[in-house]
């Protein structure tokens, strides 16, 4: 227990640093910022979810002393409880009977990607009322944020008109960026979420303290109502008011939910290819370099959870030959 509470509170400020970063603003202290859950899954996957949640306070706590109040908040519901959250889920287990003997069963890696995006919308969710009680003051509060962003940059004066280049009128380009950047920041919490737990996974695994093992990744499914809960984001879309900015909140991050289970897929379907490797290679260079490929993946991911598109594969080819990380 002392030694999990040590480790917990060692992560818990790797964790705030890595969080505060992104107060000097360049790029690398982006990079940063984005790998804070990373110490405190690590304390959560390789000693316990109580290192994992001493973490999360601690980091919150330091971040407090620091800076003020909103930062702690900040980065212990955006941060800190998210990552507790899905360290303490991954390492969930149970005994089963399986043939007259009795094995474990790990919570699903399925599960923790729709966790993951349950938390993404949430998280975003949460910030909202900084910015406005209702959707007129909450989107005209973030294109005033962006206008004094471009300003600070540009040097222009309150009193003088913004100018951009390229741009005729530049209220439409911020109402515009009001308008996207919430499902963005959305997408990606749990993208962000995500890499990190795979990361320290690895990490943790490296070291031998990983208690599960590794699982086959092409075998992730989603729970069957996943899509109903795309399908009803995606619907809520239309809805004036808070009601759509919500729907659309959490219509990214399952978005991202079904493009993991797409890869998933893909990974599975070309396993028996042999330019498989080349065909891998391209697809997540162009979903980083292009970003729209994402959503073919997406749509493949629906599409097994229709069709069941991998099990018809392996009934025709048998199954792969080995695990894929």
């Amino acid at each position: 227990m002392a030694q999990s509470l040590l480790i917990g509170v060692g992560a818990g400020v790797v964790a705030g640093l890595l969080f505060a970063s992104l107060a000097s603003g360049s790029l690398l202290a982006v990079l940063l910022f984005y790998l804070a859950p990373l110490p405190i899954l690590i304390a959560a996957l390789g000693w316990s979810h109580i290192a994992g949640i001493v973490a999360a306070i601690t980091g919150a706590v330091a971040l407090l002393f620091a800076f003020n109040l909103v930062f702690a908040l900040a980065f212990l519901i955006g941060i800190g409880l998210p990552a507790w959250w899905l360290g303490y889920l991954a390492m969930l287990a149970r005994p089963v009977a399986t043939n007259g003997s009795e094995q474990v069963e790990w919570y699903p890696v399925g599960r923790l990607v729709f966790w993951a995006a349950m938390l993404g919308g949430m998280v975003v969710t949460a910030a909202i009322p900084q910015f406005g009680a209702d959707a007129e003051s909450f989107r005209a509060a973030l294109k005033n944020a962006f206008e004094q962003m471009f300003r600070l940059q540009t040097g222009t004066p309150a009193d003088k008109p913004l100018e951009l280049p390229g741009v005729s009128d530049p209220n439409l380009w911020f109402d515009f960026f009001a308008r996207i950047i919430p499902p963005m920041a959305a997408a990606m919490t749990t993208t962000t979420l995500l890499v990190n737990l795979w990361l320290s996974a690895r990490i943790v695994n490296l070291s031998g303290r990983l208690q599960r093992p590794w699982p086959d990744l092409t075998t992730l499914s989603l729970p069957a109502y996943s899509a109903v809960i795309l399908a009803v984001a995606m619907a809520g879309t239309f809805f004036p008011g808070m009601v759509g900015i919500v729907a659309g909140l959490f219509a990214s991050t399952f978005t991202i939910a079904f493009a993991v289970l797409g890869l998933a897929v893909m990974h599975a379907l070309t396993a028996h290819l042999k330019g498989r490797m080349f065909i891998l290679i391209g697809v997540y260079a162009a979903i980083l370099l292009l970003g729209w490929p994402m959503l073919a993946i997406m749509f493949l991911g629906l599409a097994d959870a229709a069709f069941d598109l991998r099990s018809r594969t392996a009934q025709k080819h048998g199954p792969p030959s080995g695990p894929v990380v």
